[in-house]
C-alpha cells in the first residue's frame, strides 16, 4: 500500500465515524497486489503422447487459508456456476495430476496429450473469506502437435580440427523433458552426449564427415539428414602404374595420381626424379622407351595444404642393342695361338645368353660371352634375352704364314746344333 493511501486512510478514520476493525482488514485484504498466479512458461509445445508440466506459483493476502485448489480450460463462468474442475472431467480425470500444494505451489502433469488437449488453460484457487478466489489470467496455452519439424543447423565451412556445434531446431519450442537423439549414417551416436538440443564435436575429424539427423526420444519423427562436410588437406597421396607387370620399351604406360583431400586436389605435378615433367591426375606414356625409366612422383595440392607421394621406379625393358665384338690384340693368329673375342651389348635385362658364329656359316662355332678363334675367319656374336636378340658386325681374324716359316726354319737350326753339340760331345 503506498505512503498516500495510508495517510488517506488514517485522516479517513480520524474524520469519519469509526468502522469496525475487520471491515479495515478487508479493505487492505482485497488489493490486487496480494493476489496472483504465476507460470514459468505461458506457452508450451507438445509432441502427441507425451507428458506436459506446466510449473504455477499463486499468493494470497496474509490471514486466507486455501481451501480449494484446480486447474481450468474454461475463462468465463456462467453467473450461478464456478469454473469447471478439470480433474472432475472424465476426459482429464485419468491423465491430470496436480503436484502443487495449498500453499505455494500451484504445478500440474498432464500426461498422454492429444491433439484436442490443445487450449489455454488457468489456475484457480479459493480461500476461506468470501471473495477470496482468483483465477490466473492469462494462462499457459498449450500446443500439442503430431508432427514437428526438426531442422539441423551446422556452420558452412568445417576444416579438420574446428570444434562444431550442431543444432536441432523443431517447429515449436518442445518441453524441458525432451530428448535429443543424434544419429551419424543413420546410425546412433554413443561416443558423444548432446547437451539439450545441441551436438558438440571437438576437434573435428575425416571421420565426423557425413549424414546427421535428430529425432526426440519416444517418437518415430526423424528430422531430414544435413550432410557434414569437413575440409583437409591431401592424404594417402599415391602413384599407380599401368599396365602393372612388365613394361617393355614401346608400350603405352599410364601413371594415375590418387589422394584424398576435400575439396578435391586441383593442382597435380609429376616429377621425375626432382624434375617437374607434367601436371594432371594421369600421366600418360605412349611408345615408352628406356629413357623413360627412373623414380616417379607426383604432388597434390588443395587450399588446405599439399603432399607428395612415394617415388615409384618405371623399369622399361628393351632387347639387346649396340651389340659390338671385342678383339684382343691385333686380330692375327700364329699357329698354336689363339685370339680372344668378347661381345658386349645394351639390354634389360642383361643379356645371358651369347651365340657365336663365323659368317657364311648358319651353325653356331661357339657360345658364351668370351670366345677363343683359333682360325682365320670373319666372326660375329648373337645377344638374347627374353625380350629379343641382336646381332653384331663381324670382325676378320687373320692367320699369319710368314710366323710359320720362322717357327720351322728356328726349330731346324735348334736341332742342327743340338746334334753338334752332341757328337763333339
Amino acid at each position: 500500500m503506498s505512503y498516500n493511501t495510508m495517510y488517506f486512510m488514517l485522516m479517513w478514520v480520524r474524520t469519519a465515524p469509526p468502522l469496525p476493525l475487520v471491515f479495515l482488514l478487508m479493505i487492505h485484504g482485497v488489493s490486487s497486489d496480494d493476489w496472483g498466479v504465476s507460470y514459468s512458461r505461458s506457452h508450451i509445445c507438445a509432441l502427441k503422447d507425451s507428458t506436459v508440466i506446466m510449473s504455477c506459483s499463486y499468493s494470497y493476502p496474509t490471514g486466507h487459508q486455501i481451501k480449494n485448489v484446480f486447474w481450468t480450460k474454461t475463462k468465463d463462468k456462467k453467473d450461478t456456476e464456478e469454473y469447471p474442475d478439470l480433474s472432475n472431467d472424465p476426459e482429464y480425470s485419468q491423465r491430470l495430476q496436480y503436484l502443487g500444494d495449498k500453499q505455494q505451489n500451484c504445478t500440474v502433469r498432464l500426461s498422454h496429450v492429444t491433439l484436442k488437449d490443445s487450449h489455454e488453460y488457468y489456475f484457480r484457487f479459493i480461500t476461506d473469506k468470501p471473495d477470496g478466489k482468483w483465477i490466473g489470467h492469462p494462462g499457459v496455452t498449450l500446443n500439442v502437435t503430431g508432427e514437428f519439424d526438426l531442422q539441423v543447423e551446422s556452420p558452412e565451412r568445417v576444416t579438420k580440427g574446428d570444434s562444431v556445434r550442431l543444432t536441432c531446431k523443431s517447429s515449436c519450442t518442445l518441453t524441458d523433458r525432451a530428448t535429443f537423439i543424434w544419429s551419424r549414417n543413420s546410425q546412433p551416436l554413443t561416443e558423444r552426449r548432446d547437451r539439450n538440443n545441441e551436438l558438440l564435436l571437438q576437434s573435428v575429424r575425416r571421420e565426423d564427415a557425413g549424414r546427421y539427423s535428430c529425432a526426440v526420444h519416444g517418437h518415430h519423427h526423424i528430422s531430414p539428414d544435413l550432410h557434414l562436410n569437413v575440409m583437409y588437406p591431401p592424404k594417402s597421396v599415391s602413384v599407380s602404374i599401368s599396365p602393372s607387370g612388365v613394361i617393355v620399351e614401346g608400350d603405352s604406360v599410364t601413371l594415375n595420381c590418387s589422394s584424398d583431400s576435400n575439396p578435391p586436389a586441383l593442382n597435380i605435378s609429376w616429377f621425375k626424379g626432382g624434375t617437374f615433367v607434367r601436371s594432371g591426375i594421369i600421366y600418360s606414356i605412349s611408345k615408352i622407351s628406356s629413357d623413360d625409366s627412373g623414380e616417379y612422383k607426383c604432388r597434390s595440392i588443395n587450399e588446405h595444404g599439399e603432399k607428395y607421394s612415394d617415388a615409384v621406379t618405371l623399369n622399361v625393358m628393351y632387347s639387346p642393342r649396340s651389340v659390338s665384338v671385342l678383339m684382343s690384340g691385333s686380330g692375327v693368329i700364329v699357329e698354336g695361338d689363339s685370339v680372344t673375342l668378347s661381345c658386349s651389348s645394351d639390354s634389360n635385362p642383361p643379356a645371358l645368353n651369347f651365340s657365336w658364329f663365323k659368317e657364311n656359316e648358319t651353325s653356331a662355332v661357339g657360345s658364351g660371352q668370351s670366345f677363343s678363334a683359333l682360325q682365320s675367319g670373319r666372326f660375329y656374336c648373337q645377344a638374347h634375352n627374353q625380350h629379343g636378340s641382336q646381332r653384331s658386325d663381324a670382325v676378320t681374324v687373320t692367320a699369319n704364314p710368314c710366323a710359320s716359316v720362322h717357327l720351322i726354319a728356328s726349330l731346324e737350326w735348334k736341332s742342327i746344333i743340338d746334334h753338334i753339340f752332341n757328337t763333339i760331345l
